[in-house]
C-alpha cells in the first residue's frame, strides 16, 4: 500500500534514471526480469560490511551514499495526471540533509486489469448426493496451468435443494481468467456444512464452447471409464470493459476516513504502562495510534478537505454518563478534526478527560457513520466512506451490530475494524463471520440480507513484517467493496469536464 524508493549512488559513477554513463553500463539490459544473483536484493546491492567498516574507521566518505524517498501509493494516484516529484536526500554524517535531485512518479493502469470476464452457468439433471433431499450444488472454475496442475480461480453461489441449479452471473478479471482460450476446469459439487464437499462432476475444456451443452463426469472407481452425472450449459459468456477504482477516483470520487476508538476498562489504565491506551514519553506508538497512522496515512489522500470525524465509545464522559460513540475531540457538535495529527491529539486529549468504562458496542457507531454516508447519498455527492474501528474486546452487542451492518450494506460504506491486544481473537468465531469473506452474508434480526460485503477485519498481532502488512491486509479488499457498491447503484465515472459542463 506504500512504497519507497531507494538509491545507492556510486562516487564512480553517474547514473541518471536508466542510462549508464560508463561502457559497461551502457552494455546493460534495462527492463524486465533480471537473472543476476546481484539483482535479488535491491536494498543491498553493491553493500559490502567489510569496506564500509574501512572507510569508516579511517573517517572516509562511504564508497556509496543512500539517497531516499518515501511517499505512499495513494499519494500517487490522487495527484493530477497520477505524477508526484518527490526531493531526494541524503543524511551523511552531521552534514544534515542534502538536497540529491528530484524523482518523479507515474502511475499507471494496465488495460488488463480493466478487462473482465463475464458468464452465466446452469446444469441440468445433476446426480443426487443426498438421501432424504436433493443436492445443494455450486460450481468451482479452476485454471489449468503449465506445470498441469489448476488453481482455483472462483467460486459460484450454492443453490440449495436442486438438480437443475442456475447461478447467478459470475465475472473474473483477465488476471483470474488470461484468455478465453485458456482450458479452465468446471467442478460441479454438492454443498456438505462439513466442508467435505461431494464432487458431482467435472469437466476440463474451454469454458465458451459449452453453449451447447457439456457433459459432466466422473471417473468410475473400476479403471477410466467416465460415468455421466449431468450436463453443464453456459448462458452467457462475453468479454468486456469495467470501470476501475482508478477511473472513479481520476472523476473527483473520494474516500472519507473515520476513527472510533474503544475506551472500555479492559484496556487497562492508560497510565499504567502495560495499557494499550498508555501514552510513551519517548514517543513509541502504542496499538491505538499505529493503526490510526498507518490506516489514515493512506487513505487521507483520497480526501480533499482531510477532515475527519473521530469518535471514541465504552467510555465515561465529561457528564458522568458512558457513551458507545462520544466526539472524540470533547466539543459537543463538532465530531471533525483536522487530518490524521488531529486525530491524533483528540486520542491523546481524550484520555485526560474520559474514564475507561464499557461494556464494548459498536452499533451506536456503525449507525451514526451510516447516517453520514446515507446523508451523502441523498446530496448526490462523490463520497464514500471508511471507518475505522479499533478495539481490543469482545463484542456484547452483536445481534445490534449485525442489523445495523445489514442496513448499512446499501450505502456507500466500509467499515475496518483493527483488533489488538492480547486476546486471541482467532478463537472469535464472530469477528470471521462478521468478515463476509470467510463466510455467508450477514443476515438481521428481521431476516434481511447484507446486500454486499462491506467489512474487513484484522487482529494486528496476527500481522507480521511491520506496518506496510498491517495497511495491505485491511485496505486490500477495500477497492472491490467501493466497486461493487457504485455497480450496485449504477453508478459510472464521468470525467471531471463533462460533471462541470452538465452542472452549468
Amino acid at each position: 500500500m506504500g512504497c519507497s524508493v531507494v538509491f545507492k549512488k556510486s562516487q564512480t559513477e553517474s547514473i541518471r534514471g536508466n542510462c549508464f554513463l560508463d561502457l559497461e553500463g551502457r552494455k546493460q539490459a534495462v527492463g524486465g526480469v533480471q537473472h543476476s544473483s546481484i539483482a535479488t536484493n535491491n536494498n543491498n546491492a553493491g553493500h559490502n560490511d567489510a569496506v564500509e567498516f574501512f572507510y569508516r574507521s579511517r573517517g572516509l566518505q562511504q564508497r556509496f551514499t543512500r539517497v531516499e524517498a518515501t511517499c505512499v501509493l495513494s499519494e500517487v494516484l490522487t495527484k493530477k495526471h497520477r505524477s508526484l516529484t518527490l526531493n531526494l536526500c541524503s543524511k551523511i554524517g552531521h552534514v544534515g540533509l542534502r538536497n540529491l535531485g528530484v524523482l518523479t512518479i507515474h502511475a499507471e493502469e494496465t488495460i488488463a486489469s480493466r478487462r473482465v470476464v463475464e458468464m452465466m452457468l446452469h446444469c441440468s439433471y445433476l446426480d443426487n448426493k443426498d438421501i432424504f433431499s436433493k443436492s445443494d450444488p455450486f460450481l468451482r472454475i479452476s485454471r489449468v496451468v503449465e506445470s498441469g496442475g489448476s488453481i482455483p480461480i472462483c467460486k459460484a453461489e450454492v443453490v440449495n435443494n436442486n438438480l437443475n441449479p442456475k447461478w447467478k452471473s459470475l465475472c473474473l478479471s483477465m488476471q483470474q481468467f488470461g484468455s478465453k482460450d485458456n482450458p479452465l476446469t468446471i467442478e460441479c459439487f454438492d454443498f456438505n456444512s462439513s466442508g467435505k464437499h461431494s464432487l458431482i462432476g467435472g469437466r476440463p475444456g474451454k469454458i465458451h464452447e459449452g453453449r451447447s451443452g457439456a457433459n459432466l463426469t466422473i471417473t468410475s472407481h473400476h479403471g477410466h471409464k467416465k460415468v455421466l452425472k449431468g450436463e453443464l450449459y453456459v448462458d452467457q459468456f462475453c468479454e468486456k470493459e469495467q470501470y476501475s477504482f482508478l477511473d472513479y477516483v481520476s472523476c473527483g470520487f473520494e474516500l472519507n476516513f473515520m476513527v472510533a476508538v474503544d475506551f472500555t476498562a479492559s484496556n487497562g489504565n492508560p497510565w499504567n504502562p502495560d495499557s494499550l491506551h498508555y501514552i510513551d514519553p519517548s514517543d513509541q506508538l502504542n496499538s491505538y495510534q499505529k493503526a490510526i497512522m498507518e490506516v489514515g496515512e493512506v487513505v487521507q489522500f483520497y480526501d480533499s478537505d482531510r477532515r475527519f470525524p473521530a469518535w471514541g465509545f465504552g467510555g465515561k464522559t465529561f457528564d458522568g454518563t458512558i457513551s458507545h460513540c462520544f466526539n472524540l475531540n470533547g466539543i459537543a457538535g463538532s465530531f471533525e478534526v483536522e487530518g490524521v495529527e488531529g486525530i491524533m491529539y483528540a486520542y491523546a486529549s481524550a484520555l485526560h478527560y474520559v474514564t475507561l468504562a464499557g461494556p464494548t458496542l459498536f452499533g451506536q457507531v456503525i449507525k451514526t457513520a451510516a447516517q453520514i454516508a446515507s446523508q451523502s447519498v441523498s446530496y448526490n455527492s462523490k463520497k464514500y466512506f471508511v471507518l475505522l474501528i479499533i478495539t481490543d474486546g469482545v463484542l456484547t452487542d452483536l445481534q445490534e451490530m449485525k442489523d445495523a451492518l445489514v442496513k448499512a450494506s446499501d450505502l456507500p460504506l466500509s467499515i475496518l475494524i483493527v483488533g489488538v491486544g492480547g486476546a486471541d481473537f482467532g478463537q472469535m468465531d464472530v469477528w470471521h463471520f462478521l468478515d463476509a469473506n470467510k463466510g455467508q452474508r450477514l443476515e438481521s434480526s428481521t431476516d434481511l440480507v447484507a446486500t454486499r460485503d462491506i467489512v474487513q477485519f484484522v487482529p494486528m498481532q496476527d500481522v507480521h513484517g511491520g506496518h506496510i502488512f498491517v495497511v495491505q491486509a485491511l485496505l486490500e479488499d477495500l477497492p472491490r467493496q467501493f466497486l461493487t457498491c457504485m455497480r450496485c447503484r449504477d453508478i459510472k465515472p464521468h470525467p471531471l469536464y463533462e460533471a462541470q459542463a452538465s452542472s452549468s
